[in-house]
Protein backbone atom coordinates (compact mmCIF):
# COMPACT_ATOMS: atom_id res chain seq x y z
CA UNK A 1 0.00 0.00 0.00
CA UNK A 2 1.52 3.32 -1.09
CA UNK A 3 1.75 6.03 1.55
CA UNK A 4 0.15 9.31 0.42
CA UNK A 5 2.10 12.56 0.46
CA UNK A 6 -0.22 13.94 3.14
CA UNK A 7 -2.52 12.18 5.63
CA UNK A 8 -6.26 12.40 5.02
CA UNK A 9 -6.68 13.79 8.52
CA UNK A 10 -4.27 15.49 10.91
CA UNK A 11 -6.58 15.73 13.93
CA UNK A 12 -6.20 12.93 16.47
CA UNK A 13 -9.36 11.66 18.15
CA UNK A 14 -8.96 11.22 21.94
CA UNK A 15 -10.76 7.85 21.84
CA UNK A 16 -8.13 6.49 19.45
CA UNK A 17 -5.54 6.89 22.22
CA UNK A 18 -7.55 4.37 24.23
CA UNK A 19 -8.76 1.92 21.58
CA UNK A 20 -6.61 2.55 18.50
CA UNK A 21 -3.15 1.60 19.75
CA UNK A 22 -4.43 -1.32 21.81
CA UNK A 23 -6.57 -2.80 19.00
CA UNK A 24 -4.81 -2.58 15.62
CA UNK A 25 -2.08 -0.20 14.50
CA UNK A 26 -2.69 -1.13 10.86
CA UNK A 27 -6.36 -0.06 10.98
CA UNK A 28 -5.30 3.07 12.87
CA UNK A 29 -2.72 3.98 10.20
CA UNK A 30 -5.21 3.46 7.36
CA UNK A 31 -7.81 5.56 9.18
CA UNK A 32 -5.52 8.59 9.34
CA UNK A 33 -3.78 8.31 5.97
CA UNK A 34 -6.77 7.19 3.88
CA UNK A 35 -9.79 8.05 6.09
CA UNK A 36 -11.10 4.50 5.66
CA UNK A 37 -12.91 3.35 8.79
CA UNK A 38 -14.72 0.11 9.59
CA UNK A 39 -18.38 1.03 10.35
CA UNK A 40 -19.30 0.60 14.01
CA UNK A 41 -22.36 -1.28 15.23
CA UNK A 42 -23.44 0.63 18.34
CA UNK A 43 -26.99 1.84 17.62
CA UNK A 44 -27.89 2.90 21.18
CA UNK A 45 -24.59 4.37 22.33
CA UNK A 46 -25.30 7.88 21.06
CA UNK A 47 -28.83 7.92 22.46
CA UNK A 48 -27.75 6.69 25.90
CA UNK A 49 -24.81 9.09 26.03
CA UNK A 50 -27.06 12.04 25.18
CA UNK A 51 -29.53 11.09 27.91
CA UNK A 52 -26.73 10.81 30.43
CA UNK A 53 -25.23 14.18 29.49
CA UNK A 54 -28.65 15.89 29.57
CA UNK A 55 -29.35 14.50 33.03
CA UNK A 56 -26.31 16.21 34.53
CA UNK A 57 -26.57 19.60 32.85
CA UNK A 58 -26.26 22.23 35.58
CA UNK A 59 -25.59 19.61 38.28
CA UNK A 60 -23.60 20.48 41.41
CA UNK A 61 -20.31 18.62 41.20
CA UNK A 62 -20.30 17.30 44.81
CA UNK A 63 -23.68 15.64 44.15
CA UNK A 64 -21.96 13.58 41.45
CA UNK A 65 -19.21 12.63 43.89
CA UNK A 66 -18.31 14.17 47.27
CA UNK A 67 -14.61 14.24 46.32
CA UNK A 68 -15.19 16.81 43.57
CA UNK A 69 -14.56 20.51 44.08
CA UNK A 70 -17.54 22.83 44.55
CA UNK A 71 -18.85 23.93 41.15
CA UNK A 72 -21.51 23.27 38.54
CA UNK A 73 -21.63 21.46 35.20
CA UNK A 74 -21.75 24.40 32.79
CA UNK A 75 -20.72 22.88 29.44
CA UNK A 76 -21.46 19.64 27.63
CA UNK A 77 -20.91 18.10 24.22
CA UNK A 78 -18.53 20.80 22.95
CA UNK A 79 -15.66 20.32 20.50
CA UNK A 80 -12.12 21.20 21.57
CA UNK A 81 -9.01 21.49 19.42
CA UNK A 82 -5.43 21.76 20.61
CA UNK A 83 -2.37 23.55 19.38
CA UNK A 84 0.01 21.37 17.32
CA UNK A 85 1.45 18.58 19.46
CA UNK A 86 5.12 18.70 20.36
CA UNK A 87 7.15 15.50 19.92
CA UNK A 88 10.71 15.46 21.27
CA UNK A 89 10.67 19.24 21.35
CA UNK A 90 9.59 19.57 17.72
CA UNK A 91 6.18 20.84 16.60
CA UNK A 92 4.31 18.14 14.68
CA UNK A 93 1.53 18.37 12.12
CA UNK A 94 -0.87 16.63 14.51
CA UNK A 95 -3.48 18.15 16.84
CA UNK A 96 -6.07 16.77 19.25
CA UNK A 97 -9.69 17.24 18.16
CA UNK A 98 -12.56 15.79 20.16
CA UNK A 99 -15.91 16.41 21.83
CA UNK A 100 -15.99 16.11 25.62
CA UNK A 101 -19.06 15.04 27.59
CA UNK A 102 -19.26 17.28 30.68
CA UNK A 103 -17.16 20.18 31.99
CA UNK A 104 -17.70 22.00 35.27
CA UNK A 105 -16.85 25.54 36.26
CA UNK A 106 -15.48 25.29 39.79
CA UNK A 107 -15.77 27.96 42.46
CA UNK A 108 -11.97 28.34 42.58
CA UNK A 109 -11.70 29.15 38.85
CA UNK A 110 -10.55 25.71 37.72
CA UNK A 111 -12.61 23.25 35.67
CA UNK A 112 -13.52 19.58 36.03
CA UNK A 113 -13.71 17.10 33.16
CA UNK A 114 -16.11 14.14 33.18
CA UNK A 115 -16.40 11.42 30.54
CA UNK A 116 -19.74 9.58 30.57
CA UNK A 117 -19.99 5.83 30.01
CA UNK A 118 -22.96 3.46 29.79
CA UNK A 119 -21.27 0.10 30.20
CA UNK A 120 -20.87 -3.08 32.23
CA UNK A 121 -17.28 -3.66 31.09
CA UNK A 122 -14.61 -4.43 33.67
CA UNK A 123 -12.13 -2.29 31.71
CA UNK A 124 -13.93 0.89 32.77
CA UNK A 125 -11.14 2.14 34.99
CA UNK A 126 -9.04 5.25 35.24
CA UNK A 127 -5.82 3.74 33.97
CA UNK A 128 -7.40 2.46 30.74
CA UNK A 129 -9.10 5.77 29.89
CA UNK A 130 -6.38 8.08 31.23
CA UNK A 131 -4.82 8.92 27.80
CA UNK A 132 -8.26 9.78 26.39
CA UNK A 133 -9.14 12.15 29.23
CA UNK A 134 -5.66 13.65 29.23
CA UNK A 135 -6.14 14.42 25.52
CA UNK A 136 -9.26 16.47 26.33
CA UNK A 137 -7.42 18.15 29.20
CA UNK A 138 -4.47 18.95 26.92
CA UNK A 139 -6.84 20.60 24.42
CA UNK A 140 -8.48 22.67 27.14
CA UNK A 141 -5.14 23.74 28.59
CA UNK A 142 -3.47 24.24 25.18
CA UNK A 143 -6.31 25.38 22.89
CA UNK A 144 -5.82 26.23 19.24
CA UNK A 145 -7.79 29.41 19.94
CA UNK A 146 -9.22 31.12 22.99
CA UNK A 147 -8.25 31.17 26.64
CA UNK A 148 -6.41 28.29 28.27
CA UNK A 149 -8.14 26.68 31.26
CA UNK A 150 -6.79 24.71 34.21
CA UNK A 151 -8.20 21.19 34.57
CA UNK A 152 -8.32 20.32 38.28
CA UNK A 153 -10.05 16.94 38.04
CA UNK A 154 -10.88 14.20 35.55
CA UNK A 155 -13.12 11.21 35.96
CA UNK A 156 -15.47 8.63 34.50
CA UNK A 157 -19.19 8.70 35.29
CA UNK A 158 -20.34 5.15 34.64
CA UNK A 159 -23.91 3.92 34.35
CA UNK A 160 -24.15 0.14 34.56
CA UNK A 161 -27.61 -1.14 33.53
CA UNK A 162 -28.89 -3.49 36.24
CA UNK A 163 -32.67 -3.93 35.96
CA UNK A 164 -35.88 -2.95 34.17
CA UNK A 165 -38.25 -0.37 35.66
CA UNK A 166 -41.74 0.89 34.85
CA UNK A 167 -45.41 0.06 35.21
CA UNK A 168 -47.14 1.12 31.99
CA UNK A 169 -46.66 1.11 28.23
CA UNK A 170 -45.37 4.69 28.33
CA UNK A 171 -43.20 4.36 31.41
CA UNK A 172 -40.64 1.60 31.01
CA UNK A 173 -36.91 1.91 31.17
CA UNK A 174 -33.71 0.56 32.68
CA UNK A 175 -32.38 1.12 36.14
CA UNK A 176 -28.64 1.70 36.45
CA UNK A 177 -25.95 1.56 39.09
CA UNK A 178 -23.96 4.80 39.00
CA UNK A 179 -20.34 5.19 40.04
CA UNK A 180 -17.79 7.95 39.63
CA UNK A 181 -14.20 6.86 38.98
CA UNK A 182 -11.60 9.59 39.48
CA UNK A 183 -8.76 9.58 36.97
CA UNK A 184 -5.46 10.90 38.27
CA UNK A 185 -3.61 13.39 36.08
CA UNK A 186 -0.68 11.70 34.34
CA UNK A 187 0.70 14.07 31.73
CA UNK A 188 3.97 12.15 31.46
CA UNK A 189 2.12 8.99 30.39
CA UNK A 190 -0.01 11.02 27.96
CA UNK A 191 3.09 12.44 26.29
CA UNK A 192 4.55 8.94 26.06
CA UNK A 193 1.37 7.53 24.50
CA UNK A 194 0.92 10.43 22.07
CA UNK A 195 4.57 10.11 21.05
CA UNK A 196 4.09 6.41 20.29
CA UNK A 197 0.83 7.20 18.49
CA UNK A 198 2.45 9.76 16.20
CA UNK A 199 5.44 7.47 15.62
CA UNK A 200 3.02 4.81 14.32
CA UNK A 201 1.24 7.31 12.08
CA UNK A 202 4.44 8.75 10.63
CA UNK A 203 5.90 5.30 9.94
CA UNK A 204 5.13 2.82 7.19
CA UNK A 205 2.02 0.64 7.09
CA UNK A 206 2.11 -1.56 10.23
CA UNK A 207 1.28 -5.26 10.38
CA UNK A 208 -2.23 -6.36 11.23
CA UNK A 209 -3.10 -6.69 14.88
CA UNK A 210 -3.18 -10.38 15.81
CA UNK A 211 -6.55 -10.03 17.54
CA UNK A 212 -8.07 -7.38 15.24
CA UNK A 213 -11.45 -8.76 14.16
CA UNK A 214 -11.54 -6.44 11.14
CA UNK A 215 -8.17 -7.63 9.81
CA UNK A 216 -8.99 -11.27 10.56
CA UNK A 217 -12.24 -10.96 8.60
CA UNK A 218 -10.56 -9.21 5.66
CA UNK A 219 -7.75 -11.77 5.52
CA UNK A 220 -10.16 -14.71 5.60
CA UNK A 221 -12.40 -13.04 3.01
CA UNK A 222 -9.40 -12.42 0.76
CA UNK A 223 -8.32 -16.06 1.10
CA UNK A 224 -11.79 -17.20 0.01
CA UNK A 225 -11.83 -14.80 -2.94
CA UNK A 226 -8.46 -16.14 -4.10
CA UNK A 227 -9.26 -19.83 -3.52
Amino acid sequence: MKKPIKPARENISPSDLTFGLSTCKRCLWIKYWYKVIMPGQFPLVGTMASLQEEHFQGADMPTIDPSLRPGKVTKWGEWVKSKPLMVNGVESRWRILGKYDLVSTNDDGTIGLIDCKVSDSERDNGQFYSPQLEAYAYSLENPAAGRAQSVASMGLLVWKPTHAVGDSLENYGFGVFQKYLPVERDQANFLRVIGEFIEVLEGDLPDSGPTCTTCIYLNERSALDNA
